[in-house]
């Protein structure tokens, strides 16, 4: 996980920020997740990389 808030505008904010600053993401590899809250609990914005797993599955063996 890169970035977790409960701000839209600050979550916008941020991915502005790594743009501009030219970061060495691959975008290709982000993943913008919105849990949807409820009553209790507000809404979360999470910005995620994926990072494929490059080591033996469970046990060893492979994927």
């Amino acid at each position: 996980m890169l970035f977790e808030t409960q701000d839209a505008s600050e979550r916008h904010a941020y991915v502005r920020r790594l743009r501009a600053e030219g970061s060495r993401i691959d975008w290709s590899a982000v993943r913008l997740d919105t849990l949807c809250g409820r009553l209790k609990q507000p809404t979360t914005y999470r910005l995620s990389l994926f990072v494929p797993n490059s080591g033996p599955g469970p046990e060893g063996g492979a994927r």
